[in-house]
């Protein structure tokens, strides 16, 4: 692990940060002064200012994001998912954002490899989503939204679980920035309600909107 990954995971700063305590003499491995992009494994002893530094123990958090939050830590004027976390976890990341006008299933978590695994289109993570249209969907077009329809960044395929009308359950294995939302759109539909109620093995199991709880590792 590089020394500054290792430093802000155990502190809960930036990597920006880390960079900056090394390059300000702060940091030592193994008595030594620690030098940018150097890389560091258990056997080694990590200090800052003299202290011992460890890694921070790996916390996996689901929350029911309520409509209305944003997931990242700058709200710019809106409500962000942080302020429903107790103070100790708000260094944690978003694995997989929802949007402000979304809900539903969202992973938190310090580790990055799994928000790596829950995210990269190679591991191909299922996310199922509840979602209501402006206006009932014509079998057509829901026959070329599962073929496929181009949104700007290539094609996007969404598969349909169930529903009828305006009311649709669907499910894909990418994540695009607001794929389903810009789908619909491409074809002249407004996705006026999209809720994730599974993200791969993690459903909501009982959450209500803004609650969160601990999860394992899957």
């Amino acid at each position: 692990m590089r020394i500054n990954k290792f430093i802000a995971s155990s502190l809960g700063v930036s990597r920006r940060q880390a960079d900056a305590m090394i390059a300000a003499g702060r940091v030592a491995i193994d008595g030594q002064p620690a030098e940018l992009g150097r890389t560091v494994g258990d056997d080694n002893l990590v200090t800052l200012d003299g202290k011992p530094l460890a890694p921070a123990a790996k916390i996996y958090i689901l929350l029911n994001k309520p409509v209305g939050y944003v997931s990242s830590r700058r709200g710019q004027g809106a409500e962000t998912v942080y302020s429903l976390l107790p103070d100790d976890f708000r260094t944690l990341k978003s694995a997989g954002r929802l949007d402000k006008n979304s809900s539903g299933v969202l992973l938190m978590s310090n580790d990055g490899d799994f928000a790596q695994q829950m995210t990269h289109p190679k591991y191909k993570k299922s996310k199922e989503y509840e979602i209501s249209l402006d206006k009932e969907l014509k079998d057509v077009d829901k026959q070329v939204i599962e073929d496929g329809v181009d949104i700007g960044d290539g094609q996007s395929r969404l598969k349909f679980a169930g529903g009828e009308g305006k009311d649709w359950q669907v499910t894909l294995s990418e994540g695009r920035n607001r794929q389903i939302r810009r789908t619909f759109a491409a074809l002249g539909y407004e996705v006026e309600r999209l809720h994730r109620t599974r993200f791969g093995s993690y459903g909501l199991e009982g959450l209500e909107s803004g609650e969160f709880k601990q999860v394992d590792k899957r």
